[in-house]
């Protein structure tokens, strides 16, 4: 699929906002979910973009930065993996090749924000010393500059990604085998499941591991909707404060821990 200048650079934008969201984190831009459905709808091809951000975003949910470890880029893996889902014009069925693409483009990405970091620490002394000076504007506009910097660590990408043409991107796409393009749908899949297993991992309490129960149990009924699965998590969440509450107002004398459904089910 060829795209116009307009539609190009809305997609840069896109791409700048999402890397500027991926340090603001305001609002989440670069988000998968967001930033495919945004390139999709700015390129005409909303379903499939927003197909591929579902699902990177079941992959991005165990991606979490802590302490000093940076996590893998979801910014410019969504962006990227968006434009040459767009470009090959495979519509959903390229989506798995987007995929397996947009995994490898995450790592990528992380050593591009490692790099902005770095770069960074330059302008933390640059606005120390306009503070020594009472330059606030300075300072703002150091702020500024690390911001879109980040932001134009994707946009960049993104560009070049644009300059090669739909015609290179369908030529790799369609010259994939079956063999490959089934092993990545199912590699993809397997990456999801390990992307919700890490926020289990870091989730998982003994107060918590019983929702997750009754959620997965509830899942498997088809009868039962989105709507009314949310519902039902409304109607826990409901129960779950109403025993917090009790917990927490101290009767038959036990101890309170911190957390006043545990210290309830402890009583039991």
């Amino acid at each position: 699929m060829s795209l116009n200048i307009i539609q190009m650079i809305l997609v840069v934008i896109v791409a700048f906002l999402a890397g500027t969201e991926g340090i603001l984190d305001e609002f989440h831009f670069h988000q998968p979910v967001i930033a495919c459905t945004l390139i999709g709808l700015v390129t005409g091809n909303l379903v499939p973009c927003l197909i591929l951000g579902g699902t990177l975003q079941m992959i991005a949910l165990g991606w979490a930065n802590i302490g000093a470890a940076v996590a893998p880029d979801a910014a410019l893996a969504s962006v990227a993996s968006a434009i040459i889902l767009v470009l090959g014009g495979q519509g959903k069925a390229g989506v798995s090749s987007a995929i397996a693409i947009a995994v490898p483009l995450a790592v990528a990405g992380l050593l591009l924000t490692i790099i902005c970091r770095t770069i960074a620490t330059a302008f933390v002394h640059f606005m120390d010393a306009a503070a020594k000076e009472g330059n606030i504007r300075k300072v703002e506009m150091w702020h500024i500059i690390a911001i879109c910097m980040q932001g134009v660590r994707i946009a960049i990408p993104a560009a070049l990604i644009l300059a090669i043409g739909a015609g290179p991107i369908r030529t790799l796409l369609q010259s994939m085998p079956t063999w490959l393009t089934d092993g990545l749908s199912i590699g993809g899949g397997m990456v999801v499941a390990v992307g919700y297993a890490m926020v289990i991992n870091m989730m998982a309490t003994k107060e918590v591991w019983p929702f997750f129960a009754v959620g997965f149990v509830l899942a498997t009924v088809s009868q039962i909707t989105l709507i009314g699965l949310g519902a039902i998590g409304v109607a826990i969440a409901l129960i779950y404060l109403a025993l917090g509450k009790q917990g927490g107002s101290g009767h038959g004398g036990g101890s309170n821990t911190g957390d006043p459904l545990g210290d309830l089910i402890d009583k039991y």
